[in-house]
């Protein structure tokens, strides 16, 4: 049954890449022409991006703007000038639950029809970016944290991490 929702879910965004190359996630419209992937941001909304934990670094050459939760350190990182850095201290990733699927393939690319980046997820868009989701103060109102997880934190303006530890700010 997860397997059959996951391809349905890869479907639905194929579908709606194919038409405009927005997609909204747990909403009906994506706010503004310039957004590539939109989320649910209503003041209630304490659910956020988790990024892909990885062992060390993903094989080959990672795409400028990579984010991951590196699992050999602890540590949120984003491959940026063609170099990782981190974006929190050493966080826990004990609470990780580990992907035992034998799913393969490419992931999915929104924003054009083939992406030269390899991801899970690619975005790739000229002239639109990714909205994160908005979560006013995650440390306060996110109940249970995921390891990699990334929001906007409306009520500092800040980019917010979790390090599967404590929240790590960003301006």
């Amino acid at each position: 049954m997860k397997h059959l929702k996951n391809i349905s879910t890869v479907l639905i965004l194929m579908v709606f890449n194919s038409f405009s190359a927005q997609v909204a996630i747990g909403k009906e419209t994506v706010d503004g022409n310039s957004t590539i992937l939109d989320f649910n941001n209503t003041a209630s909304n304490t659910k956020g991006l988790i990024l892909p934990a990885t062992e060390g670094f993903p094989a080959g050459s990672p795409a400028n703007g990579t984010f991951i939760f590196d699992t050999s350190d602890d540590k949120v990182k984003v491959y940026e000038n063609n170099v990782w850095k981190s974006l929190s201290d050493t966080g826990n990733s004990s609470t990780l639950t580990p992907n035992t699927s034998n799913e393969t393939g490419n992931g999915v690319v929104i924003g054009i029809q083939e992406g030269s980046a390899d991801g899970v997820l690619v975005l790739e868009s000229p002239d639109k970016a990714m909205v994160l989701p908005k979560i006013s103060a995650p440390h306060l109102n996110v109940k249970n944290p995921y390891p990699g997880m990334i929001c906007y934190d409306t009520a500092s303006k800040t980019f917010a991490v979790f390090d599967g530890t404590v929240w790590n700010y960003w301006k």
